[in-house]
């Protein structure tokens, strides 16, 4: 594992401004409202060339409670044992407060190396005050920086240096291959045709899973369930999680990266900045995920903002499992159920027999099931089909049902490839691609579907127009 730095620090000092600065990416939400930020959450980042893991932390506050507080604080506390170094940021416009120096007197007890950073420290002039009390903490010579402008990142690598025991360097992010040709029409005819030897799409090292839903359905309180930890904050209020945290783990020897993610609302009710930023942190989860698990109240079950999720998550692509929390407070299971798949058969028809769990997280009953759906639901997400033996079939379904007639000629299919997968995409040659029906197209998707064993995950089908006709 590498080398780990937990940013800690009084709300509102620009840690998570800093970790967005670390990981190259604005991954945390940052904003100039206090206590932002409530869960503990961790990237890989690079100072200097040389590769670390960073973790970002919710303001230190003075609580001991099972208010949000107290719950914040114990995130930060949990935190602090998966850091090999602690980076304790103080605000330079503000300079040292009490609160800072009572954190400070804490941090020494932690037993592990402390780092004082200085953030803010734009203008020099305005922060020498605050850096000439900075030295009264304790913790050596601190570290200007300036997290919005990068100032000082070379003197924070330096600092960190000696901690690093074998400094990793810095390489180019793994982008997931797409196995679709260049020139796809280049491949018709072609019987042997096997993207498979363009790149393996299936060889993440994690397999991501997105758990989203609206608020207070228990996202967080599964994620928790899943992992056998309290490593996300829960509780009865709305809208705890802010970001959208992830978290690696592993199971059977596999390895898992979960992300638990802010409650989606319908968009005429978010007003506030700090929920429209956590929605936009939610979609994105949605886009980087392989598959995603959309979690209902099984109490309001299946309401219209659920399955304006599950449509936004079909259109992304992305494989989706449905996990009906809260099953325990139901009285009529066998009713319920059968209310939920019809819902989801009239109301989401473009992906037929999405996979459905019934479940409590808060009893952790059936939550075993949710990894082996997963799991079921990634590899079909992830399957292939050969190509001659695809032409075989398209031939049949032609036979028994051919494609409306155009200016009275036949609209023949010609060939059919797929060329992708997650989701599996099929690319189909006709004689005139803009006169096939959509009719028809679904008549091959759902034959698709049925004939290959491709249920619950959304499937892609690309009509062209054949330009070989005599081939």
């Amino acid at each position: 594992m590498s080398f780990s730095l937990a940013i800690v620090g009084r709300p509102n000092v620009g840690k998570s401004t800093l970790f967005n600065r670390i990981a190259g990416k604005k991954m945390a939400i940052v904003n100039d409202q206090p206590g932002i930020t409530r869960d503990w959450r961790e990237a890989e980042g690079y100072l200097m060339g040389d590769a670390l893991r960073i973790i970002d932390t919710a303001g230190l506050e003075e609580s001991f409670d099972d208010s949000i507080q107290g719950r914040m604080r114990r995130q930060t506390e949990a935190a602090l044992n998966e850091a090999d170094v602690i980076l304790f940021l103080i605000d330079g416009r503000a300079g040292l407060t009490p609160l800072d120096e009572h954190f400070a007197s804490w941090l020494r007890k932690q037993g592990k190396p402390v780092i004082l950073g200085v953030n803010k420290c734009e203008n020099e002039k305005a922060s020498q005050a605050a850096l000439a009390e900075a030295y009264g903490l304790g913790f050596g010579d601190p570290v200007p920086l300036s997290a919005e402008h990068g100032d000082g990142m070379d003197l924070l690598h330096e600092v960190l240096k000696p901690h690093m025991s074998e400094p990793v360097t810095e390489e180019t992010e793994e982008t997931e291959q797409s196995a679709e040709s260049d020139d796809i029409d280049a491949i018709e005819g072609d019987e042997n045709y096997d993207f498979a030897s363009d790149g393996d799409a299936g060889s993440d090292t994690s397999l991501k899973i997105a758990i989203v839903g609206r608020p207070n359905v228990g996202k967080s309180t599964l994620l928790n369930a899943i992992v056998g930890s309290e490593r996300v904050m829960t509780g009865p209020e709305a809208g705890i999680t802010r970001d959208a945290i992830a978290v690696q783990w592993e199971f059977e020897g596999r390895s898992f990266r979960l992300v638990d993610t802010a409650g989606l609302r319908k968009k005429a009710k978010v007003v506030d900045d700090v929920e429209r930023m956590a929605g936009g942190d939610t979609l994105r989860a949605i886009r980087l995920a392989h598959v995603v698990i959309l979690v209902i109240d099984s109490t309001v079950m299946l309401e219209k903002q659920d399955l304006s999720i599950a449509q936004h998550v079909v259109e992304e692509g992305r494989a989706l499992v449905i996990a009906a929390n809260k099953w325990d407070l139901i009285d009529n299971a066998e009713e319920a159920l059968e209310q939920l798949n019809d819902r989801l058969t009239s109301s989401l028809a473009q992906v037929k027999n999405v996979p459905v769990i019934t479940l409590s997280a808060q009893t952790r009953k059936n939550v075993d099931k949710v990894l082996d759906t997963v799991l079921r639901t990634h590899e079909v997400w992830n399957c292939r089909v050969p190509t001659g033996k695809l032409n075989r079939w398209v031939a049949g379904m032609e036979s028994r049902n051919p494609a409306p007639l155009v200016e009275g000629r036949p609209n023949r299919l010609k060939y059919i490839a797929q060329i992708k997968t997650r989701p599996p995409t099929f690319a189909l040659w006709v004689s005139q691609a803009g006169n096939l029906p959509d009719i028809y197209s679904r008549y091959i998707v759902n034959g698709l579907r049925k004939d290959f064993d491709i249920p619950g995950v959304p499937i892609r089908l690309l009509v062209r127009s054949s330009k070989n006709p005599y081939k």
